[in-house]
């Protein structure tokens, strides 16, 4: 199995970035791939201080995002691995993700949050909800349990890519599971550690508007998913 490529959606994370690169483990990750979704502040610039590729994507959404850091990937890269750029993720984590993979005993690892340990106010309600209220419609749909749709996962990128991944915007992390377990790749789900965001505010739960756009779009994107792919 060929090397990994980490990619990391942001916008406006100039107080965390650096730190997030440099915390990864670069025995295990050949490259650090920062796409910039239009930000305002100094993200990207510190971003490739740090030593990550930094790839500027016009089109916004982290979907949006997540392909055009697929696309930027080198193609000696065979395992595509995402985490969130604010800090919360651990990007010690990583290894343990990816091993499975690199071991080729699966090809999907997903980071649960809600079964590692998680630092108070780290995860609102609405987070945890929609994790379980998701993970029980793909079980349901397909016979694969989840219980989280955590960012922090790792995928063969042969199969990412067979997956003909749509969304562009919050529905990216729903759509990959449910069409990982409708295309019956084998997927693990492991517990991870989350921490709260190191700074900044977040562009989802951060707000009550930024709460109901993220839940519209991840309540369209499963009823999308679940009708186009029976």
């Amino acid at each position: 199995m060929g090397g990994v490529a980490l990619i990391i959606p942001v916008i406006n994370e100039a107080e965390t970035i650096a730190a997030v690169v440099r915390e990864v483990p670069r025995s295990i990750v050949e490259v650090v791939i920062v796409v910039d979704g239009g930000s305002t502040d100094m993200t990207a610039a510190r971003a490739r201080q740090a030593g990550a590729l930094v790839i500027i994507e016009s089109q916004s959404g982290y979907g949006a995002a997540c392909l055009a850091g697929i696309r930027a990937a080198p193609a000696d890269c065979h395992i595509v691995a995402f985490i969130d750029g604010d800090g919360s993720d651990n990007p010690d984590d990583i290894p343990r993700l990816v091993s499975p993979i690199q071991s080729g005993a699966q090809d999907f690892v997903i980071g649960s949050r809600v079964r590692g340990h998680r630092e108070p106010g780290s995860m609102g309600i609405h987070q945890l909800f929609a994790g379980y209220f998701a993970g029980l419609v793909i079980q349901a749909l397909y016979g694969v349990r989840f219980t989280d749709m955590g960012p922090l996962r790792a995928i063969r990128r042969d199969a990412l890519e067979r997956l003909h991944m749509r969304e562009r915007a919050y529905g990216w992390n729903l759509e990959m599971q449910m069409r990982a377990a409708r295309a019956g790749l084998r997927i693990l789900e492991l517990p991870v550690r989350h921490r709260r965001r190191a700074g900044g505010t977040s562009k989802v739960a951060g707000s009550l508007r930024g709460t109901i756009k993220a839940t519209w779009h991840l309540t369209v994107t499963m009823l999308r998913i679940a009708s186009d792919m029976r």
